[in-house]
């Protein structure tokens, strides 16, 4: 496509600022990461004397690198509405998000939008593509406890008794509250082909926004982590780390991620910031673990009525630019969700200051050793 004369300045404009923010990304990650790691070093003892304060000041830490990529976004003005009910009034207990799965820019709209929900992000854990792993934040993600799963037939039972073990181990004891998982278990535009084809052969509904979710994870998660059986004994996973005060995994949040003119956002666009500013819109439905069924088949059929919902939602923002109100409601009541600038700016500034640091404290180890 040929570019005119008078586009030229903009598309000029738009490379420049690309190339920027780009250079912006890689000195973040080369101060902030290696901070992070040298930090967590340092903290080891800490560990082993006091581990609840450990991971609380590691998980600090994790939520001011999630804040920095949540940054990227927020200054090329991609920005997140919320709808639905307000998550914040749980924000202090657990709880498991399933979440619609568009592209890499969802786990992006994640890190903003649960940056103003108090110790969420500290406390969290994702389940994301083992892909992940070989990114930039893959050996945070790792030190963090989050989990990665291989897709595929092949791998699903191993990867689904890897997931058990990994949240025995490092869930509670590493105090975690939150868990967000994309049940679909892939792109929207990579299944919804697969997806139709299993719904026609199986006479379940036809979706488009969305497609039918894997049961698999859920299933482990739910049974792993609620709180006692009528015995009083744990229901499952880490026992030893169950204090008497926890209630278990108390919630389900539904949450379903809307572009504007359902063009999704990739994790390319929200740290090149080429594409036009957008506003993302998130909503939330929050459930009683206690209502939710935990056998296979009842499960399976819970979920894929979440996910019918789903489509209907993303139907109706589509056609409106609107979610639909709650039942008993004329109007849905939309919150736009802000990052503060100062905050953003300090923790911007502790990690290329915590960069600055470590790397006098090596060179001065280095000249005395060599």
């Amino acid at each position: 496509m040929a570019v005119t004369l008078e586009e030229a300045p903009w598309l000029g404009w738009i490379l420049v600022k690309a190339l920027v923010r780009f250079a912006f990304m890689v000195a973040n990650n080369l101060v902030a990461i290696p901070s992070y790691l040298c930090y967590i070093i340092v903290l080891l003892p800490l560990r082993l004397l006091d581990s609840k304060r450990y991971w609380y000041l590691e998980g600090m830490m994790y939520k001011w690198l999630l804040g920095m990529v949540a940054s990227w976004g927020w200054y090329a003005g991609y920005t997140v509405m919320e709808w639905g009910e307000d998550i914040k009034t749980i924000s202090e207990d657990e709880a498991v998000m399933l979440v619609n799965h568009q592209a890499t820019g969802d786990v992006c709209t994640l890190m903003m939008c649960l940056q103003d929900k108090g110790l969420v992000v500290a406390q969290m854990m994702w389940l994301m593509d083992h892909i992940f792993k070989y990114t930039n934040f893959g050996i945070v993600s790792l030190v963090h406890g989050d989990f990665f799963i291989r897709q595929g037939k092949s791998h699903r039972d191993q990867q689904l008794l890897l997931l058990k073990k990994h949240l025995e181990n490092n869930y509670r004891s590493r105090d975690r509250k939150w868990i967000v998982l994309f049940p679909e278990g892939g792109f929207l535009r990579k299944r919804r082909e697969t997806s139709q084809s299993f719904a026609k052969k199986n006479n379940l509904p036809f979706l488009t926004h969305v497609t039918l979710p894997r049961v698999g994870a859920t299933k482990i998660i739910l049974r792993a982590l609620v709180a006692r059986q009528e015995n009083g004994s744990p229901a499952g996973g880490d026992a030893k780390e169950l204090d008497n005060k926890s209630k278990g995994l108390q919630w389900i949040i539904d949450t379903t991620i809307a572009y504007p003119k359902a063009e999704p956002i990739d994790i390319q666009t929200w740290i090149l910031g080429y594409r036009k500013p957008a506003v993302i819109h998130v909503h939330y439905r929050i459930f009683p673990v206690k209502d939710v069924p935990l056998e296979t088949d009842d499960l399976s059929d819970w979920l894929y009525q979440r996910f019918i919902e789903k489509e209907d939602l993303l139907s109706h923002f589509y056609e409106t630019g609107a979610f639909p109100p709650p039942k008993g409601h004329k109007e849905a009541v939309s919150r736009e969700m802000t990052l503060s600038n100062m905050w953003i700016f300090l923790i911007q500034s502790f990690a290329f200051l915590s960069g600055y640091m470590w790397y006098n404290i090596f060179q001065y180890f280095y000249h005395c050793l060599f």
